[in-house]
């Protein structure tokens, strides 16, 4: 039987078909045909596993490399057809390595109409600095599918509120 698997999973995978079973969900895996440059992908981790209509944890990671300039608000860009729900209370901000430094959190908007999360920290994030936005108690969406979030900074002193592209979490749900 094992075997028997084996075979069709491989044969799928050269006749240009997607396995459907993967052991890791909850962490990106390799991203082939995104039309995201592979430097512009930012990785990510769901902790509950990234399941539809399930509550789970959104671990959002910018690289210090990525943190070109310091930012006082983070912008997440999500799709319209990303019909989740996110707990606006529930939002932390980690900095530096390992468990990192929790910032604090002044105000989380969140414009479901314009499909846009703003994360605002009490104090700016300095430049340079690997940074988690750590999502809580959020309702996967309904459907199953590939959810492109991407990330914007705006930074201290901008006159003119300008935001600047980071990245894009490439968001699996099953």
């Amino acid at each position: 039987m094992r075997r028997l698997l084996s075979a069709v999973a491989i044969t799928g995978f050269l006749l240009g078909g997607v396995p459907a079973v993967t052991s890791a969900q909850g962490l990106p895996g390799l991203t082939l045909f995104s039309g995201v440059k592979s430097e512009n992908q930012l990785s990510y981790r769901l902790d509950f596993g990234g399941q539809t209509r399930d509550w789970d944890r959104y671990r959002l990671r910018i690289p210090a490399k990525k943190m070109k300039m310091a930012a006082e608000k983070f912008v997440i860009a999500y799709p319209k057809y990303f019909d989740g729900e996110f707990d606006t209370d529930e939002v932390e901000i980690k900095v530096g390595r390992g468990k990192g430094k929790t910032v604090a959190v002044s105000e989380v908007k969140w414009d479901k109409k314009g499909n846009v999360l703003e994360i605002y920290p009490k104090e700016p994030i300095p430049a340079g600095k690997r940074v988690e936005l750590q999502l809580s108690n959020v309702e996967n969406p309904d459907f199953p599918g590939t959810f492109y979030f991407n990330c914007l900074i705006q930074s201290p002193g901008d006159k003119t509120a300008l935001t600047r592209y980071v990245g894009t979490w490439i968001i699996g749900i099953n």
